[in-house]
C-alpha cells in the first residue's frame, strides 16, 4: 500500500519504513503520548492542526516527507 497524505496514521504506523521517514523529520514522533489520538485521521488532517507547526511540520518538511514516502 502506498503511503500518502490521505493515509490514516494507524496505517502509516504499520509500515516501518514510513515511520522511519517520520522519525527522521520529527524525532520522538512515535513517543508522543497524544499519538494514538490521531490514529483515525489522515496525515493531511493532522498536518493542519496548530500543534503540527509546534513540532516543526512546515509545508516544506511535509513535501519532503511525501516525496520520501513516494520513494518507498
Amino acid at each position: 500500500m502506498a503511503i500518502t497524505l490521505d493515509t490514516k496514521l494507524k496505517d502509516i504506523m504499520k509500515n516501518p519504513a514510513a515511520v522511519e521517514v517520520l522519525e527522521k523529520h520529527f524525532p520522538d514522533f512515535t513517543k508522543n503520548p497524544q499519538l494514538k489520538l490521531g490514529y483515525m485521521m489522515t496525515f493531511r488532517t493532522i498536518s493542519k492542526f496548530p500543534q503540527a507547526r509546534q513540532f516543526g511540520l512546515t509545508p516544506e518538511i511535509l513535501a519532503q516527507v511525501v516525496e520520501e514516502w513516494a520513494a518507498l
